[in-house]
Parts: C-alpha cells; sequence; structure tokens
C-alpha cells in the first residue's frame, strides 16, 4: 500500500509521524502562524506602544494625582490624542479620556486637566 506524503506547510520538506500532522516541527509550526498573523500582531504591538507611551507620558506630568498641562506640552512629549483606552462623560457632558489609570479632561486655552483615577 503506497502512503501518500504530506509536506510542511512552512518549509515544504516532508512530514513524518502521525497522518494528521501539518508543520514538520515546533520550529516550522511557529514561523508559520507568526508569518499569518505578522498584519495583526503589528497592529496591535503599534497600538499597545501608543497607548504604553501616552501613559508613560501622562504619569511623568501628573506626579500629584491633579495637575493642568497645556496642549502644546503634551504634544512636544510626544503624545497622541487618538490613543486612549477609555471614555468617562460626566452628567455636565464633560468627557475625560483615559490611558489606564491616566486621564485628561480638555479645558479653556488649549490646557488639559491630568487626574488619575484610584
Amino acid at each position: 500500500m503506497s502512503q501518500e506524503k504530506n509536506t510542511c506547510l512552512d518549509c515544504g520538506e516532508p512530514i513524518r509521524g502521525r497522518i494528521d500532522k501539518k508543520f514538520c516541527s515546533d520550529y516550522c509550526r511557529n514561523s508559520y502562524h507568526n508569518k499569518s498573523n505578522k498584519d495583526t500582531t503589528n497592529l496591535i504591538r503599534n497600538t499597545n506602544n501608543c497607548l504604553r507611551k501616552n501613559h508613560r507620558i501622562l504619569s511623568e506630568l501628573n506626579k500629584t494625582g491633579k495637575t493642568k498641562v497645556s496642549r502644546s506640552k503634551l504634544l512636544q512629549l510626544g503624545f497622541d490624542f487618538n490613543y486612549f483606552t477609555s471614555m468617562y462623560v460626566t452628567k455636565t457632558e464633560n468627557v475625560y479620556f483615559y490611558c489606564y489609570d491616566q486621564g485628561y479632561l480638555e479645558l479653556e486655552n488649549d490646557f488639559y486637566l491630568l487626574i488619575k483615577k484610584d
């Protein structure tokens, strides 16, 4: 009885062992999945990097738990207003944006109130 050889989905080499195996080794399995998830992984990595950077900037500027800072100072440090983890709208319709536990509220004259959630 002749048995058809399966080939590895990553490197194309013949596979030994179980008939339902798709990869010749753990290396090829990991390599294949890393390649197929590359775009999603890069998007998530880049988004997380922006969120971490925003959090670090807010934390460094807000040592006391509540402070005011100018928009230009935030931008100068590389803060990106497009990335935040949540929003909170008060009864008076003030909108707080949060990067994890660090939040900010837009005030008048291009200033922001920075706060830390306990």
